[in-house]
């Protein structure tokens, strides 16, 4: 039987251009998010199943890879269910792991603590372009620090880094949890029902507000309930200063706090950003992780026409392994969909220096040969990329395919 050259769908291999790309990326990545404080960690990725499926992660709980029990835990003959089979699975995201990370190490961290993690995660989804079943995220967070300082720093960190890959006029989208429920609760839905609306509400870009109501009404909900709920959002289309307009109308369902909260946000971040977009308010903004408890956001490069990246406030999720709740806020760039575009667009990683090649034809002494690596060894040193390798027998093609890689000076190192 042949072996299967290609990857597993979903996943993919990197070739040589893209991963120059990618660490160059990375490399960008840590160095702003460090001047901003963050402190890069790391975590495996391999999670306890118990701690995947604790009802926090929506629908990705859907998607996870999961690992057989092993050795004499291994008991087909005695399963009754899939989590008979199961105790360990690929972690879905880094939110998770990092809580757990958080609440092991507390004791050791300082206050608030902001962490950086970097790593791949795995989702059982359905490939598309930017989407993979393998891919790398980029997160921060800031744990213990209960104000929206923590928001506002997340949003500027990415967002420079974004503007450092020239990305502009882009947006980030802003909401809060409780901006959500305060709307479903004025329009008279359950909380239990809460989350059945918001999965409707989040395709209101997709399907509009009529779509949406006729996915409601077919749930089950009373149309006039229904009604009165998207009636909110029809409103808002007519209004300039929305987050004050929605603060006003929802009265005693929405904390006093939540408008100030974004509003404080929005000032910050407008008064102190480096990259050119715009913060927009979106009531329909959901995010489907269930462990949001405030203030949610998201990344629209319109180069991609999604999103691009996420997060919001988690206050609840450290509370699940210490029994004590503890500030939380992250943002997670989309970082296999920015490499995409970068990828498109043709983008060239920045050089300082020259890339260089010799060709070494086949009989070049032993004295020149150690020439020419004292002299690559010193434009090495001077900050240039420099290769030696063997001139090939075709050797035009071999420099055509040197120049396609960025190679601008090719010297041929001759036996006579």
């Amino acid at each position: 039987m042949a072996l299967i050259k290609k990857p597993v769908k979903g996943m993919k291999d990197v070739m040589p251009e893209e991963m120059v790309i990618r660490n160059y990326v990375m490399d960008l990545i840590k160095s702003t998010y460090g001047a901003y404080g963050f402190t890069q960690i790391d975590t495996p990725c391999v999670e306890s199943i118990e701690n995947l499926t604790n009802k926090q992660g929506g629908e990705n709980e859907k998607l996870i890879f999961k690992i057989m029990k092993r050795g004499a835990k291994l008991r087909i003959e005695d399963a009754k269910t899939e989590g008979d089979l199961s105790d360990l699975g690929l972690r879905y995201d880094l939110t998770v792991p990092l809580s757990r990370y958080y609440s092991a190490h507390m004791n050791e961290l300082p206050v608030p603590f902001k962490a950086l993690q970097m790593g791949n995660v795995w989702r059982a989804d359905q490939p598309q372009r930017g989407r993979f079943r393998q891919f790398m995220q980029c997160d921060i967070d800031i744990l213990g620090e209960p104000s929206n300082l923590a928001e506002t720093e997340l949003i500027l960190a990415t967002t420079e880094v974004l503007g450092k890959l020239d990305f502009k006029n882009f947006n980030i989208r802003i909401n809060d949890r409780r901006m959500l429920k305060a709307m479903a609760a004025y329009a008279g839905f359950n909380e239990e029902s809460y989350d059945d609306v918001f999965i409707d509400l989040d395709k209101m870009d997709k399907i509009g507000i009529d779509g949406v109501r006729e996915c409601l009404v077919n749930e089950g909900f009373d149309s006039s309930m229904v009604d009165k709920y998207l009636a909110l959002f029809k409103e808002l289309e007519t209004k300039d200063d929305q987050v004050s307009y929605l603060a006003d109308v929802l009265g005693d369902y929405l904390p006093d706090e939540c408008k100030t909260n974004l509003n404080e946000i929005s000032a910050n971040v407008n008064a102190a950003k480096s990259a050119d977009f715009t913060l927009l308010f979106d009531p329909t903004l959901v995010r489907g992780m269930s462990y949001y408890t405030g203030t949610i956001f998201e990344v629209e490069l319109k180069e991609f026409n999604s999103s691009c990246g996420g997060g919001g406030r988690y206050d609840k999720m450290i509370g699940k392994f210490t029994g004590q709740d503890t500030p939380a806020c992250g943002f997670s760039i989309g970082f296999e969909r920015i490499i995409t575009i970068l990828m498109e667009n043709g983008f060239k990683v920045p050089a300082d220096g020259k890339d260089m090649a010799y060709l070494i034809e086949k009989g070049v002494p032993t004295e020149r040969l150690t020439q020419v690596l004292n002299e690559a060894k010193e434009l090495r040193k001077a900050g240039n990329r420099v290769l030696v390798v063997r001139m090939n027998k075709n050797k035009k093609f071999q420099k055509d395919q040197l120049a396609e890689r960025g190679y601008t000076e090719i010297k041929e190192i001759f036996a006579k």
